[in-house]
């Protein structure tokens, strides 16, 4: 990045601000207030500000999902009813707290959220926790929602599409300790879209490190990719390197598929793309298109047929030339610098030199078809393809896996009515089997694990596969919860609140006026009813042999009591067979 030297901006006593602030090529100054990095750009009217820090969901575990945005809403709390315009943003890699308005308002705002961070309200922390799920319940999941969680499973950017499962669990000492830690001066990045810093602005926050952003965790074995959807709809996620060509691709895409999904095909009323960044490396390529459901076929086809067309590289010049000139546009923008502050503070957060509008005009207009090919064809072998209920192996997509490759070894325990379900309760393990799947969670690679009162267990591996332990569906008994109450790690286990009594399942109740109507039952049926009537001729044949041995006319050592253990012997032998017969049919009819 080219650099010039600029006069120093005027700051107030009370500000620590470098004296050495160097201007870009832009004008877009950076300094430093009280050792926070900061960028500064002027323009007319109320300031904006911006304090921003290098902590969100992707750095949580899914025990601990919910801590970042919790101590978010503890640090606004203070402000109350306000006619200042601020807000705070909780992100996959970042929290953001914004507020517009003047000097003093800035001041007052930024150093009431690093007062807060620095001495959290934690009585509040009930309250909070409630207004977190109530947030959470409004809060309705975007197209590639799902595509999170297949691909990273339930850890580091596949968190922020998992519920703030966290939150029960969080105590003071954790919102604490997670403010000292994360939010710290040498961790967060300042703007202000003015010339100078408002006086009186100290940003008086606890020294730490920087931490760039987490690795990206993975749930799959192998791109590309596809699972099946509820929506109704078709959306392919990617992940590329970030770059200006990306950018552009994602733009001609979208041009694409509402051309040939809506507008020549009539598929669908939603055909788009989007580019977002992910972290300072990488981006998320975004596809979607919505249909009915006696279109979805026809849809699955001219989506992928797409990309066949982008990947071939018949890709239109005039459509490159049109998503160019609208890229072009942003840099036309009143007061540019000011309005380029927030991406820049976020490059800065994360790492990542930024570009000077020279630079970033000369790689937009460097851009290629053969730039997009290059794109399209990463895009495509890194796909993640969400399509309804059906399979796209014929595209040269593989099935991302829905179940697990093993089982445990260890006791198993059927299903209450139904054999041919069962848990498999292991010393390293436990497993859910049924005739069509099988799911298994390892104890010490549980992510989470939820610990319901009535004794249900919820538990989740770092794939995303997920079972839970029901006894009232399984009869598992106290010894074969300590077995896995005390083997998963304690930091994954997060004690919930009792169910309402409504949600715990029941086995199925047989529909006995309804079983005679099975043919497949008859001979059950029938073995019962034989076995019933021969115990029964038993049971009085034993009592007559038993009656007959204690006749006071036979002397005491001439009595024979064989008889009488033999047939007892019989009769509950018969007596048995008949209650296994019933079991047997039960099972059947649930």
């Amino acid at each position: 990045m080219t650099t010039e030297t600029r006069p120093e901006p005027e700051p107030a006593t009370t500000t620590d601000a470098d004296a050495d602030a160097d201007a870009d090529a832009d004008g877009i100054v950076t300094t430093t207030v009280n050792g926070i990095r900061t960028l500064l750009a002027p323009r007319p009217g109320p300031l904006s500000a911006g304090l921003l820090f290098r902590v969100g969901s992707a750095d949580e575990t899914l025990a601990t999902s919910g801590i970042t945005h919790l101590v978010e809403h503890l640090a606004l709390h203070h402000h109350g009813l306000s006619d200042l315009h601020y807000n705070g943003t909780t992100a996959a890699a970042h929290t953001h707290f914004h507020v517009t308005g003047t000097p003093a308002d800035i001041t007052a705002y930024l150093n009431g959220v690093c007062a807060a961070l620095r001495d959290l309200p934690v009585e509040r922390l009930a309250t909070e926790k409630e207004i977190l799920r109530t947030e959470a319940a409004g809060r309705s999941a975007g197209p590639a929602h799902a595509a999170a969680v297949w691909r990273y499973g339930p850890r580091s950017y596949g968190l922020a599409a998992h519920p703030e499962f966290g939150l029960q669990k969080i105590t003071e000492h954790d919102v604490r300790d997670w403010a000292r830690t994360w939010f710290t001066r040498e961790n967060a990045v300042l703007w202000i879209t003015g010339d100078t810093v408002p006086e009186g602005l100290d940003l008086d926050l606890p020294t730490g490190e920087w931490r760039p952003a987490p690795e990206a965790t993975s749930a799959l074995p192998t791109t590309p990719a596809w699972f099946h959807g509820d929506d109704g709809g078709v959306c392919l996620t990617a992940v590329v390197p970030r770059s200006t060509e990306a950018t552009l691709f994602a733009g001609v895409l979208g041009k694409e598929l509402f051309r040939e999904l809506r507008q020549k095909g009539g598929y669908s009323y939603t055909a788009a793309a989007d580019y977002s960044v992910r972290d300072a490396d990488h981006a998320t390529v975004v596809a979607y298109a919505d249909s009915l459901p006696e279109k979805q076929d026809a849809l699955v086809g001219a989506f992928v047929d797409v990309f066949a067309k982008l990947r071939a590289s018949r890709i239109e010049q005039s459509d490159l030339d049109a998503v160019r000139a609208s890229a072009l546009t942003l840099f036309d923008v009143p007061d540019l610098a000011a309005a380029r502050l927030p991406g820049q503070a976020a490059d800065l957060l994360l790492g990542r030199p930024g570009l000077t509008t020279a630079q970033a005009r000369a790689e937009i207009e460097a851009v290629t078809v053969e730039d997009l090919r290059d794109v399209a064809r990463a895009v495509w072998a890194d796909a993640l393809m969400q399509v309804p209920d059906r399979a796209v192996d014929w595209a040269g997509l593989t099935a991302a896996p829905a179940e697990s490759a093993d089982i445990v070894t260890g006791k198993r325990h059927p299903a209450v009515g139904n054999d041919a379900v069962a848990l498999i309760v292991g010393d390293e393990g436990i497993s859910l089997v049924t005739p069509h799947s099988r799911a298994t969670v390892r104890y010490a690679e549980c992510v989470l694990m939820r610990s319901f009162p009535d004794g249900a267990r919820h538990l989740i591996g770092p794939d995303g596969i997920s079972l839970t332990v029901e006894p009232t569906l399984f009869r598992i008994g106290p010894s074969e919860l300590a077995v896995v109450d005390g083997s998963v790690p304690p930091s994954a286990v997060v004690a919930t609140e009792p169910r309402d009594p409504s949600l715990i399942p029941r086995p199925a109740k047989p529909d006995l006026s309804t079983a005679w109507k099975d043919p497949r039952a008859w001979p059950v049926t029938a073995a019962i009813w034989a076995l019933g009537v021969l115990t029964a001729v038993l049971a009085v044949l034993t009592c007559v042999l038993a009656f007959h041995a204690t006749d006071r006319s036979i002397p005491a050592g001439d009595q024979d009591w064989r008889p009488v253990k033999a047939a007892a012997l019989v009769t509950a032998g018969a007596a048995a067979l008949c209650v296994t017969q019933v079991r047997r049919r039960d099972r059947g009819r649930a």
